[in-house]
């Protein structure tokens, strides 16, 4: 929890270290409020692309944001820290961190504490990163997101799939994460996004639960994988390269990265609801729907570089937000990359959640409130879903629609277990019947559900 009663940080980290965590900063510190002119901030040259200097926080009183921390912290203690929670929180309002808390062990068999300097996997919420990357390739005149796909790879033999279809899931196309199994993917070799494409064009014929593109919303992982592919086309930069350079540098996220190379001693690992450890699979290979390893004070900075007007245009912003399955009734809705609720009297939330393996995450944006919550854990905890329930603290939200990310979970009985000198073995590993049947329950679900 933030320290609020130390005076320096009241000074000085409300109103810039919250936000700039790792940027180069020279100070004059003189006994006063935030609003002190003598702050200076010193921009840096990183790797020849210019730092993106964010506009600094409108600062909170301190009334404000006691009483603001005293409700997170709450809510922290009672709702998650309590059960179980294994990873970490940033709560911010107007950019300024009001809450901030970690817990547990990076690896649950050391005592390596988890701190903001640990990056773990986001899962889905990397999915924000993938479309707001191909968003920027658009503004920049480098695609259009109403051409079909196959205008980029030919081969391609969806009629009707567009790029702007495949970001708001309604490409109508089949998930790969089941799939590549049941065409019979050697499941002891690692799949790449390549392969998926190449599944898709080589097999059509006898892929199933094809639909017809731009007739309904099928959350797909496949969609993500394919938009990996062509922000690697069309930028010529493989999609690691892409995001450090367009994105983690300039903004300075120095503990955000892609995983692509399976450099497992690179990332910390997740465990299951019962703390046991959660191996890589098959399906760990493939990126731009998932693979995005990042801290929460990171993603508070992607949170603020989205609302600067430094990377994207009010129309890019505008397209990304928009609602466009509208066929059923219902707050909840996609747009290019988001999730949202849209609520009945007028409020409206942007977010984004994740599950793979045993990491979990929930990305929230009030944008109408400027206020961002962000739980990230590496020992799934459906709680870390009940994010929403804060939204209240800042807003008139009704706290509904919560809801567990997709059936990303569902392939864990395939793991995979690196051994010494990169090779990899895979052991099969039997459910529980109660891990098996509340599988059984998640895919029932999400097969009726809209979003």
């Amino acid at each position: 929890m933030i320290p609020l009663k130390k005076s320096v940080f009241n000074i000085v980290a409300t109103c810039v270290y919250s936000i700039f965590p790792y940027a180069i900063f020279t100070f004059v510190l003189p006994i006063g409020s935030c609003n002190s002119t003598t702050i200076k901030k010193v921009t840096t040259v990183i790797d020849s692309t210019t730092t993106i200097s964010l506009p600094l926080p409108v600062p909170l009183s301190n009334t404000e944001t006691q009483q603001l921390n005293d409700e997170c912290s709450k809510w922290y203690d009672s709702a998650l820290k309590r059960s179980g929670f294994n990873g970490g929180i940033v709560i911010a309002k107007n950019g300024n961190i009001i809450f901030e808390a970690y817990n547990g062990n990076a690896h649950l068999n050391r005592h390596d504490a988890i701190d903001s300097l640990t990056a773990l996997h986001i899962a889905s919420v990397s999915k924000t990163f993938t479309a707001m990357s191909v968003l920027k390739l658009w503004q920049d005149g480098k695609l259009n997101i109403d051409d079909e796909y196959s205008k980029y790879y030919p081969s391609f033999n969806y009629p009707g799939v567009t790029i702007r279809s495949l970001l708001n899931h309604r490409s109508g196309l089949p998930n790969y994460l089941y799939f590549m199994e049941t065409q019979g993917w050697d499941k002891s070799k690692l799949i790449h996004n390549e392969d998926v494409l190449d599944y898709l064009i080589t097999r059509k014929a006898s892929l199933s639960n094809i639909a017809s593109p731009n007739i309904h919303f099928t959350y797909c992982n496949t969609n993500y994988a394919l938009l990996a592919l062509l922000i690697e086309k069309q930028s010529g930069k493989k999609l690691a390269d892409y995001l450090q350079q367009t994105f983690f540098t300039p903004l300075e996220m120095k503990h955000t990265f892609l995983f692509n190379s399976l450099d497992t001693s690179k990332v910390i690992p997740s465990y299951d609801w019962r703390g046991r450890l959660i191996p890589l699979s098959f399906l760990d290979g493939v990126y731009g729907d998932k693979n995005i390893y990042t801290t929460p004070r990171d993603l508070l900075t992607w949170d603020r570089a989205l609302s600067s007007g430094k990377l994207f245009s009010p129309k890019t912003l505008e397209a990304a937000y928009a609602p466009y399955s509208n066929e059923k009734a219902g707050i909840k809705n996609y747009g290019l990359g988001w999730r949202m609720n849209i609520y009945p009297n007028g409020k409206k939330t942007i977010y984004h959640n994740g599950w793979w393996h045993g990491s979990n995450a929930a990305f929230l944006r009030l944008l109408q409130d400027s206020a961002t919550i962000i739980i990230i854990g590496n020992k799934y905890n459906r709680n870390i879903y009940h994010a929403k329930e804060l939204a209240n603290i800042f807003g008139n939200y009704d706290g509904q629609g919560v809801e567990e990310d997709e059936s990303e979970n569902t392939k864990v009985n395939d793991l995979l277990v690196p051994l010494k000198h990169d090779t990899l073995q895979f052991k099969q590993t039997t459910l529980s019947k109660k891990d098996a049947l509340l599988q059984e329950k998640l895919r029932d679900r999400n097969k009726g559900k809209k979003h």
